[in-house]
C-alpha cells in the first residue's frame, strides 16, 4: 500500500494497542522492487510473528522496535 496509507493504518493499530510495527523503504511504493528491501520485509515479518507468537525463529534476524508488544 502508499507509504501515507500505511502510516495511517500504523496509527490505527497502535492507537487500538495492538502489536504492530512500521517500516518505510525510500523509493519504494506499493510492492518493494529493490531486492534488499524485500530481503529485509520478509525477515521483518519473521522476526515481527516470533516475538508476537513467542517463538525463536532460526538464523540471525535483525530486531526493530515493534509498538504495543508486551
Amino acid at each position: 500500500m502508499p507509504p501515507n496509507q500505511s502510516i495511517t493504518m500504523h496509527a490505527a493499530l497502535k492507537e487500538k494497542g495492538l502489536p504492530c510495527a512500521l517500516k518505510l523503504y525510500e523509493g519504494e511504493q506499493h510492492g518493494f522492487r529493490q531486492a534488499a528491501n524485500i530481503q529485509d520485509a520478509l525477515q521483518s515479518e519473521l522476526y515481527f510473528f516470533s516475538q508476537v507468537f513467542k517463538f525463536k525463529a532460526a538464523g540471525d534476524i535483525p530486531a526493530f522496535p515493534i509498538d504495543n508488544l508486551d
